[in-house]
């Protein structure tokens, strides 16, 4: 059996290869890595444009929407936070674009960090810009700490991972209003939404943390079992 082909978003930025440094396209490995793991196909899809993606997603058999800058409030019609850092715009429409097709299609999606926000733009979600200003702590915020989450057993993210997880996933911004056929399934202890999923869809979830990062590798599968 053919291994299913699943691409992976990715942003523009410079590198140095030798003596040059010039912008590229980058993904960190890990993605491709659990991908593998997981026995897909892993493909780099470059934020060129909205003319390719109706051609990707019919030759896809899914979409990993990646982690990455934060993005921009007006693609949820939202204020510029000043202390969000330079948002990609064109990587907003690109992906936004893609995740709307993808949905679209039936395509099975897997929206990590980043991903799991423009998962919930697509489906026309808001998100609060900076979770610092909103909450009385920074513990989403800091690198290296520990959330606890709770899992919807019933949920496809639960099936795969159980009721229970303990992720270290630093992020400043969060899901506010879910957007349309989005369901919360995980929550940390302050009820910040940490994991979505989207009724009627093959498979789409949404994460708030990175499963890439680790030893388990249990959601890969079950996203995999899905493209199949």
């Amino acid at each position: 059996m053919a291994r299913p082909l699943i691409g992976i978003t990715a942003y523009f930025e410079a590198a140095r290869w030798g003596d040059w440094v010039r912008e590229a396209v980058i993904s960190p490995p890990s993605y491709a890595k659990a991908v593998a793991r997981a026995g897909g196909a892993p493909v780099v899809l470059p934020p060129l444009g909205p003319h390719a993606i109706e051609d990707y997603v019919r030759g896809l058999d899914g979409v990993l929407l990646a982690g990455g800058v934060e993005m921009a409030a007006a693609a949820y019609n939202g204020e510029q936070d000043e202390h969000v850092p330079e948002p990609q715009v064109h990587r907003d429409r690109f992906e936004l674009a893609l995740a709307r097709a993808a949905v679209r299609a039936d395509v099975p999606i897997l929206a990590i960090a980043r991903g799991m926000h423009v998962l919930n733009v697509a489906q026309g979600g808001t998100l609060i810009p900076w979770l610092p200003e909103m909450l009385d702590h920074d513990r989403h915020g800091e690198p290296g700490a520990t959330h606890a989450i709770q899992v919807s057993v019933s949920s496809k993210l639960g099936k795969a991972i159980g009721d229970h997880v303990e992720v270290v996933a630093p992020h400043h911004q969060s899901v506010r209003r879910l957007g349309s056929g989005l369901l919360a399934v995980a929550w940390a202890d302050d009820q910040i939404v940490e994991g979505i999923e989207l009724q009627g869809h093959r498979f789409g979830v949404g994460v708030q943390w990175h499963p890439e990062r680790g030893a388990d590798n249990r959601l890969f599968d079950a996203f995999m079992e899905a493209a199949r």
